[in-house]
Formats: C-alpha cells, sequence, structure tokens
C-alpha cells in the first residue's frame, strides 16, 4: 500500500523542469532583478521540499513543505503574519501567529482535506527535535487548496509520513514547480495550475534585501499576464457567458524576506501579495481561500526563548515600499510560473486539464510589447 500511494515519479519531474518559465521566453515582469534562482530559496537558509502523489487514476495529490530556517524552529521563532485575501479555507495556525506574531513549524502545504495529516506530522516533527523534549504545545501551520477536480479527494490519500517526507526531501537551490507537490492536482484559471515561486533583490541603494515568493495556485477570475487579458484571447475565463458563474478556488501564498521586520510590517508586506493575485486576474471570489503567509529570517529577529527581553530590529516604515512592490512583483510572476511549468494532466473520473497554451500566449504578449514600443 505504501509503494503505491509514496510516488514520485522521476522521469515526471524530469519533464517538469525541461518546461520554461516565463522569462525564458524573453518575457520580465516588473523593475527589480531576480535572485540566482528565481525562487523563495534566494532567501539565504530557506529550503523547499515536495512530495508528489500520482498513481492510477484517481491519485493526483502531494504536500510541499517550506523551511524558513535551518535551526530549531520551536526554540528560535521567526516573526510571522497572515493576511486573509478570502477566508474559504482551513488554514491551521492562524490565531496563535495572529496573537503572537511568530511561526515555530516548518509551512506545509497540502489539500483541504489532508490538514490533520499536516498538523500530525508537524507535531511528530518538531517533538523529535533535540531540545524540544519538554514541550506540550505545537502550533502547526498548514495550509490548503482543494484538488478535488483531479484528485480522489474523499480518499484522504496523504498520511502524516508523506509530510514528514516532504520536510526531508527540502532543499536549497532550484525549486520544482508546476504539477508537483501540493500543486499536483490543482487547476488555475480552467488551466493546469500548481506550485511557482519567484524572488526579488532590492539594488543595494535600497537595502540589499530578498524577497521570496513560493505559491499553489487554483483559482479563477479573468487571466492577465504582463498585463494582457489572455484570459480573453483565448476565450477562456470565468463570467464569460452567464453572469451567474463562478470564479471559486483557493490560492496560497508564502513571503519569505530576510529584510529585518516584525510581525506588524510582515502582515503589510502580506497585503501586497494579494496585489500580485489581482495582476494575474485573480478575484479572490466567494468560494475561494486566499492566504499570505509572510515571515522574516533576518537572524538578529528570530525569537530565542531563552532571552528575558526581545529587541528586533525593525525597518522604519518609510523604508519598506520597496519590499511591497518586491513582494507584488514576485508574487505575480511565481503565479504564472505556476501555469506555465504545469503540464496537461488526467485525473480522477476521466477528467482532463490542459496546460496552458503557452506558445500563443507568448506570441500574444510579445506583439503586445512591440506594439508599445512602437509608440
Amino acid at each position: 500500500m505504501k509503494k503505491l500511494l509514496i510516488i514520485t515519479l522521476l522521469s515526471f519531474c524530469s519533464q517538469l523542469y525541461a518546461q520554461e518559465r516565463l522569462r525564458d521566453y524573453g518575457i520580465v515582469t516588473g523593475i527589480f532583478k531576480t535572485g540566482k534562482d528565481n525562487a523563495i530559496t534566494d532567501v539565504k537558509g530557506v529550503k523547499v521540499g515536495h512530495v508528489t502523489l500520482i498513481e492510477g487514476d484517481d491519485i493526483r495529490t502531494g504536500v510541499t513543505a517550506i523551511i524558513p530556517h535551518q535551526g530549531n524552529i520551536f526554540r528560535k521563532k521567526v516573526p510571522a503574519a497572515i493576511y486573509v485575501g478570502n477566508g474559504f479555507g482551513k488554514l491551521a495556525g492562524y490565531t496563535q501567529v495572529k496573537e503572537l506574531g511568530n511561526i515555530e513549524t516548518p509551512v506545509i502545504l497540502t489539500n483541504t482535506l489532508s490538514i490533520a495529516s499536516g498538523l500530525d506530522a508537524l507535531i511528530t516533527y518538531t517533538l523529535s527535535q533535540e531540545g524540544n523534549s519538554n514541550i506540550g504545545s505545537v502550533n502547526g501551520i498548514v495550509g490548503e487548496t482543494n484538488d478535488g477536480g483531479l484528485n480522489n479527494i474523499r480518499a484522504r490519500y496523504i498520511k502524516p509520513g508523506h509530510v514528514l517526507k516532504a520536510i526531508e526531501n527540502a532543499k536549497e537551490g532550484r525549486v520544482e514547480e508546476g504539477s508537483v507537490g501540493a500543486g499536483t492536482g490543482t487547476i488555475c484559471f480552467g488551466f493546469k495550475g500548481g506550485i511557482g515561486t519567484s524572488s526579488r533583490v532590492l539594488p543595494e541603494s535600497l537595502g540589499g534585501y530578498t524577497v521570496g515568493v513560493l505559491v499553489q495556485s487554483n483559482y479563477g477570475g479573468v487571466m492577465e499576464i504582463a498585463g494582457v487579458q489572455v484570459g480573453r484571447l483565448l476565450g477562456k475565463f470565468d463570467f464569460k457567458s452567464d453572469i451567474s458563474g463562478n470564479a471559486d478556488g483557493s490560492c496560497m501564498i508564502v513571503v519569505i524576506t530576510d529584510a529585518p521586520m516584525t510581525s506588524r510590517n510582515l502582515e503589510r508586506l502580506a497585503k501586497r501579495a494579494i496585489m500580485g493575485l489581482a495582476k494575474t486576474g485573480g478575484i479572490a471570489s466567494n468560494g475561494s481561500g486566499d492566504y499570505v503567509i509572510a515571515l522574516s529570517v533576518a537572524q538578529e529577529n528570530l525569537i530565542d526563548e531563552k532571552s528575558e527581553f526581545y529587541f528586533p530590529k525593525e525597518l522604519h516604515n518609510e523604508s519598506v515600499s520597496p519590499l511591497f512592490l518586491a513582494t507584488i512583483e514576485a508574487t505575480e510572476e511565481a503565479l504564472i510560473n505556476s501555469l506555465f511549468v504545469a503540464k496537461t494532466m488526467k485525473g480522477y473520473k476521466g477528467r482532463v486539464v490542459e496546460e496552458l497554451p503557452v506558445n500563443r500566449i507568448i506570441r500574444a504578449l510579445k506583439v503586445n510589447q512591440e506594439a508599445k514600443a512602437d509608440k
């Protein structure tokens, strides 16, 4: 049974790496430069791991783990904030983050009915860490989107062992994108969605800080790329022919920066990620769970419980606007990357969700760019 469920197909992953991201086609969005890998892992110390489950006709799901730093996260808690764009979702751990302004576990993304498995695994992981022998409370952070369109979600294939494996798989450097991990069975704008990531590095004159974003895209609206309404171009968008239609779905966004910020300004940062979602045409519809988890891994701000007092460094309010823009840019590009890299998938009950027609879109974007250049 375990062999049936724990399937991470190497050939499948190699195909994902072969597909290009937005910038590989010469389309650049935003004004700030990306980091080396254009990924959330461009923030030093951050790791990402996946477990991808694809088997038979109905297993199309997985887990993605984001590790903010390589120490004991419970003992070196991370300043954090969560912003709710629309609350039709099941983000575990929200109230304690809201109350205390930090996280104490890795961040786990999975499907809607696997929140319990994520929490179970985070408890096991935290209790097993050296130095945690006396703790009796763990606030696990587990987010989700519903992959029931391609995955037999009611079967609840995700088990705590898969989550622990995703944590174990976490690594620095290039991040697998598209139909992997928590993005295995997701759908975005009617096309195959998935995991996407991007980063921005501010110039030294603005602090030199890095902002990295990772997304799990599973939402709707009228898709836009680089300011072009490609959803209308393709004739595939919500509310096209019936005003009673909807754009329901969900989107999880994780933002990590090395800029010294505490929960107050991290919440402000998180709000800007929703603006990045809007730039792709997402509308945070009534039935959509759209959440942003924002973290600062600045070493001087990690919370050491051994110390009686906490003396964090905090950027002045006047200095955070460049980080706001960097977050908007990285979120927008991460979401687009999740669509560009995802492949056509056939899943539960024979449903087929097509990949984005990338070449057609690129032609339209380049025509638009040339038209602007001629003006």
